[in-house]
């Protein structure tokens, strides 16, 4: 008799005695448009979204750089499941040498580029952690942007032999122009739900 089929269930995260992975995060735990959920050395991180200006910036630089990705041949999605060994991140912003079409999740060594927007709650993970992850998994470039006290600056970062090192940067009112690995302009300001 065959084993009963196991419907995915966020019950599992009480469950289950063994360190986490990203596979067994993918098997077991439901597709969701609620909280962030993500795999990091073992442990599930889960965490709420973040604030409106977070997801107004997401919304339109995805919106944005997806056009421009696709001239380039590349794909650009928000919030996806990129697989990194055992860990299993959720970056604001992927872009993919490839569609994603049909999967739940990609590979990172899929990825050309992966951006985190700057949260108060997650300052030190997309300030520090992630572009040190991304770095160790060989992600040609990383995309931040932080908003704090709602002044949007960009800055892409290249990837060299000692790291991310920055190669174009610029804040709300000025011009952000990249040039690879594809070509993409915008005024950072621009990102961000104006008041009122």
């Amino acid at each position: 008799m065959a084993a009963p089929v196991r419907r995915a269930s966020f019950d599992a995260l009480g469950e289950s005695s063994q360190p986490w992975t990203a596979q067994l995060a993918l098997d077991l735990l439901p597709d969701n448009n609620g909280p962030r959920i993500e795999v990091v050395q073992g442990s599930v991180v889960v965490a709420p979204h973040a604030g409106y200006d977070h997801q107004s910036i997401e919304t339109e630089l995805c919106y944005r750089v997806k056009r421009a990705a696709r001239l380039a041949g590349l794909w650009a999605y928000a919030e996806v499941n990129v697989v990194s060994g055992d860990d299993l991140f959720v970056p604001d912003l992927a872009v993919l040498r490839s569609s994603g079409r049909g999967r739940k999740s990609m590979p990172i060594s899929a990825a050309v580029l992966l951006g985190e927007i700057v949260s108060t709650g997650s300052r030190r993970k997309d300030l520090i952690d992630r572009p040190r992850e991304y770095a160790g998994a060989g992600v040609p470039y990383f995309l931040r942007v932080d908003a704090r006290n709602r002044i949007p600056s960009l800055v892409l970062h290249e990837l060299t032999d000692a790291g991310y090192r920055p190669v174009v940067a610029a804040a709300a009112g000025s011009s952000f122009a990249m040039t690879a690995p594809f070509e993409f302009a915008v005024d950072p300001g621009d990102l961000l739900d104006p008041e009122g």
